[in-house]
């Protein structure tokens, strides 16, 4: 056999054409140095195809068990190490494909049957993502488990809060934390609402107009815990809004990883001194001996601009295509890939080095006391002894003015000069402008007071099975 006609063999649609495909195509339009990682996926989704193909009697008996025990030979290489992946059989599917063939002989090549790589690629992702995405689901759980085995440490820490960076009222640094809690949580919920939609079978739709052969799509569907069928051939081998749904979930996960980074970093740094972190996730200076970097915290938030870019790279990828299936499609594969490794990484990360902050107390409430934080306790204090409270929030901005004018806060000023803005204030003005006081009063639900927040805490935990 010429070396032209070895080449062709090596292509599935061989026969058609007149010359080989040249080094640098194949290079360029290959995908099996990243789509190999589907790998578990394919032999799955092949070993269930086959099953119903024998249950229909398309193919016998033997060829079924012939399939069966070359793919679980395949498996075994595979995980091994020992599988040779040849770039000029492009993918994943035609490797495993030729090398089941070279160990079955006839019942490899009878294995397509009713399938096209167009459908077979669609099924791989959307096995493997799912099993990402549950994985995923089991992070997103040990985000929220790590903030909130701070929190509980920290019901009655007072902290700034703060609104455009500015010391605006105190808040307690748990409560602080389940703000995360809520975004993380809410990222699990959009986890399992795109679950849904991805766990429908592609499979049986063939190049893009299904099949003559009378496939048991529900069978195969049942075989690969599929809930349910994509019921438009068409749209099921050229359909990626899976692929944009977890694309858009790891972008939203990773604003909010990015926003808690940017908040360690900042706590962490002299200015601010709120909190330490661990040395493992800091590293230091080549030049400047003192220093502690958060690198880590800063890494996780500059993360957050490759998944959100490959969010970007994923939507102009679908924009302009007709349908059904074209080679584009096998660009949706590494921003995927990357999206999945970096938000696990990342959380998985964060989650350990939010577990060993250190927190220092005395620095966060001596930052609260330094704006005016209980001002509007004031304003309310008023509002309570029947002003309208516009006429209160003046008469506060005069207290204000008196205390920056003094250098002291609003509760260090005495009793009598405090009751010259307005006669109604008595001394049981002087716990609500403590920051204790701050603190306590806002009970209402999802507010600040440690009650709250203690209540904010078993809420989650209850929610989160523990």
């Amino acid at each position: 056999m010429s070396g032209n006609q070895l080449d062709k063999k090596s292509q599935a649609w061989s026969a058609l054409f007149s010359e080989p495909m040249s080094e640098l195509v194949k290079r360029y339009t290959a995908s099996v140095n990243f789509d190999k990682r589907l790998w578990r996926a394919d032999i799955d989704g092949s070993l269930a195809h086959a099953e119903m193909l024998a249950t229909q009697g398309i193919i016998g008996a033997q060829d079924l068990a012939d399939i069966q025990r070359g793919m679980a030979q395949i498996r075994a290489e595979i995980e091994s190490g020992e599988f040779a992946w040849k770039l000029e059989l492009e993918d994943v599917h035609l490797n495993i494909e030729a090398r089941l063939t070279q160990l079955v002989g006839d019942a490899g090549k009878r294995l397509h049957t009713g399938r096209s790589r167009n459908d077979q690629v669609a099924t791989d992702v959307r096995l493997w993502l799912r099993g990402e995405v549950d994985a995923i689901a089991a992070l997103l759980g040990d985000m929220q488990r790590a903030l909130l085995g701070v929190a509980e440490q920290h019901a009655d820490t007072v902290m700034p809060g703060f609104t455009h960076l500015q010391v605006a009222q105190p808040v307690s640094f748990a409560h602080h934390l389940l703000a995360y809690v809520e975004m993380f949580a809410r990222d699990a919920e959009r986890l399992v609402d795109l679950r849904q939609r991805l766990n429908r079978l592609p499979l049986g739709a063939a190049a893009l107009a299904g099949t003559s052969y009378p496939l048991d799509r529900d069978l195969v569907a049942r075989l690969l815990g599929f809930e349910g069928v994509c019921e438009n051939s068409l749209d099921a081998v050229s359909d990626r809004d899976f692929a944009l749904e977890f694309s858009s979930f790891a972008a939203i996960t990773m604003v909010h990883v990015s926003r808690l980074a940017e908040e360690l970093v900042l706590w962490m740094s002299q200015n601010f001194g709120f909190i330490d972190l661990a040395d493992r996730y800091c590293t230091g200076s080549s030049i400047m001996p003192q220093k502690r970097n958060p690198d880590v915290a800063e890494l996780a938030r500059g993360k957050s601009g490759r998944v959100v870019g490959h969010l970007m790279g994923l939507i102009t990828l679908m924009k302009g295509q007709p349908l059904a299936y074209n080679k584009d499609n096998q660009e949706d594969k590494e921003p995927l890939f990357d999206s999945v490794d970096t938000v696990s990484d990342t959380l998985r990360i964060m989650a350990e080095m939010v577990a060993g902050i250190v927190v220092k107390k005395e620095a966060m409430e001596r930052a609260a006391l330094k704006g005016y934080a209980t001002a509007t306790d004031l304003a309310d204090y008023l509002a309570h002894k029947g002003l309208p409270f516009r006429d209160a929030h003046e008469i506060v901005a005069h207290a204000v003015k008196l205390g920056l004018q003094r250098g002291i806060d609003l509760a260090d000023l005495p009793l009598e000069e405090l009751k010259a803005f307005h006669p109604s204030i008595e001394a049981d003005v002087l716990p609500a402008l403590t920051l204790r006081g701050s603190l306590e009063a806002r009970k209402v639900r999802g507010g600040t007071a440690p009650v709250q927040v203690r209540a904010q805490i078993a809420r989650h935990r209850s929610r989160l099975g523990d």
